[in-house]
């Protein structure tokens, strides 16, 4: 049952109306006369490109941002304040944001009470059983067991967005309101999803709206019952999901026609041309992966969270913060294995799956960022940096990858999710590296970022270039590999070549189940 099933009374008071909202940030429009109506029961979908204006919508609506005059809101027919001063935000309007805001060395009870108070005694005294009672009621009403004792850490994905869900409506039993979830599902695997997608229903079910911003279109159908489409700051259009397919919903987004069912043509590796060699691989979960990876060939790595398929490129290419042991080699540079403890001197590229916390320094522009790891090649005469290469290296590179930007003196910060992740790719790429290790590369970006950077990596691919594409999104891995290792308890317990990936097959590799 998708969330389209749910009918909208169009002669029904909506619980959500946003009239005439603009926000300008200095000579950028960020929003522009943006209507926005939620009705009672609803789950809305928000979507569209990176730097649509979503995040912005989102941060006036919390009172982050200011809105500028002219803009009009009501939450059940009573008005409040778009950010206008603390506190005018109204309390029916809920947030979850995609980093969720919790303490993880916390537990569920500590950080729920960091929300909304801890329960006292009649002596002053936390009231702990009482502070545990809360949470069980809170976290058990979604029917998904956790011990509210234990540091968030040890949770699961989805355990924790349960937590950031309960303490944002938490008081709010009964009430007709709104519940925002930016970008929900970003780094949850594909069984995961589905559960957080019941869990929305769920709340639904209750009495609450849902607002729910997403890149993913496959989610959008699956969930929502109408969509409101953002492009450069305006509204484009609002439409029931019904009334949509993924090619229309996709041209609304881009303003033209897409091709939204990306998928290269297989093509065999040749053999014996290795780009990389890894043998007895120990990091974290891992527990003695084995593979090769040949030159041009494009191959993925997956698995459920906690598996051990994320620290793969991590550890091969020397990043990997805790223990780790096996052996590595790059056949065109040496004929001697190296000790993967050593393995960050080979010049194999990481993009992180954290772009913001791993990959950018936000303090620093578009082109201090993206030569970063190239200091050396720019430097004068008397070993000062020489800014004229660095600004026309930075202008080559966002060219070539089309980063969209005022310049190479821009705050990193200023670009959207997608151009700072083309920032990330083009720095590793400068380097000319003879293998390119992906960890989650299209997570939080919109459907034409994502095709851009598939491209962008199929093409270093066709140059002969070794591609490693670690991720739980299905689409990364049917868009760009050519083979896939699957990774299970920290071993790899499957492959699967050429034609052979498809959607079910990871899936049920990935649980371990029969796909008959």
């Amino acid at each position: 049952m998708t969330g389209t099933a749910h009918q909208r009374d169009e002669t029904v008071r909506p619980v959500l109306k946003v009239s005439r909202l603009s926000k300008r940030f200095g000579g950028t429009q960020a929003l522009k006369d943006v209507d926005l109506e939620i009705a009672p029961g609803e789950i809305h979908a928000l979507i569209g490109p990176n730097g649509s204006g979503k995040s912005t919508l989102i941060k006036v609506l919390a009172g982050y941002h200011h809105a500028e005059p002219g803009a009009f809101a009501e939450l059940d027919g009573e008005p409040f304040g778009l950010g206008q001063v603390t506190g005018s935000r109204h309390d029916r309007l809920r947030f979850v944001h995609q980093e969720l805001g919790l303490v993880e060395e916390l537990s569920a009870t500590d950080n729920l009470a960091l929300s909304h108070g801890f329960a006292r005694t009649a002596f002053g005294n936390i009231h702990w059983p009482e502070m545990e009672r809360r949470t069980g009621a809170l976290v058990e009403r979604f029917g998904l067991g956790i011990d509210a004792r234990r540091p968030l850490a040890l949770a699961t994905p989805v355990q924790r967005a349960v937590v950031a869900i309960a303490a944002a409506l938490q008081g709010w039993e009964g009430r007709r309101g709104v519940l925002v979830l930016d970008e929900p599902t970003a780094v949850l695997p594909p069984g995961e999803v589905a559960r957080l997608f019941d869990i929305v229903r769920e709340v639904r079910a209750a009495g609450a709206s849902v607002l729910y911003v997403s890149h993913r279109m496959d989610e959008i159908f699956a969930l929502a019952d109408r969509v409101t489409v953002l492009r450069g700051g305006r509204r484009i259009a609002t439409r029931p999901v019904a009334e949509l397919t993924p090619r229309s919903l996709a041209e609304l987004m881009a303003g033209r026609e897409v091709e939204t069912g990306h998928r290269p043509q297989p093509s065999s590796p040749a053999v014996g041309e290795a780009a990389l060699e890894v043998r007895d691989l120990w990091a974290g979960p891992l527990r003695g992966v084995s593979f090769d990876l040949a030159r041009g060939e494009r191959l993925g790595i997956t698995g459920l969270v906690g598996s051990g398929h994320a620290a793969v490129p991590y550890a091969v290419s020397g990043a990997w913060s805790g223990p780790v042991r096996g052996r590595v080699r790059l056949p065109e540079r040496s004929v001697r294995w190296a000790d993967v403890r050593n393995a960050r001197g080979l010049g194999i590229a990481l993009v992180p799956a954290d772009r913001a916390r791993e990959g950018l320094v936000g303090e620093f522009s578009v082109a201090e960022n993206l030569t970063l790891p190239l200091l050396d090649r720019l430097r004068a005469r008397v070993g000062l940096l020489h800014r004229g290469r660095e600004n026309a290296l930075a202008e080559q590179w966002v060219r070539r990858v089309q980063v969209r930007t005022a310049g190479p003196g821009a705050r990193i910060t200023t670009l959207s999710g997608g151009n700072q992740q083309k920032v990330v790719m083009a720095r590793c790429l400068a380097r000319r590296p003879p293998v390119l290790a992906l960890c989650e590369p299209t997570a939080g970006v919109d459907i034409a970022t994502r095709l851009q950077l598939y491209e962008l990596i199929l093409r270093q691919a066709a140059d002969g270039m070794g591609v490693m594409v670690s991720s739980s999104d299905t689409q990364d891995l049917l868009a760009l590999c050519t083979r896939v290792l699957v990774v299970r308890d920290g071993r790899v317990a499957e492959e699967i070549s050429g034609r052979d990936i498809t959607e079910p097959a990871l899936v049920h590799a990935m649980e371990g189940t029969s796909a008959t």
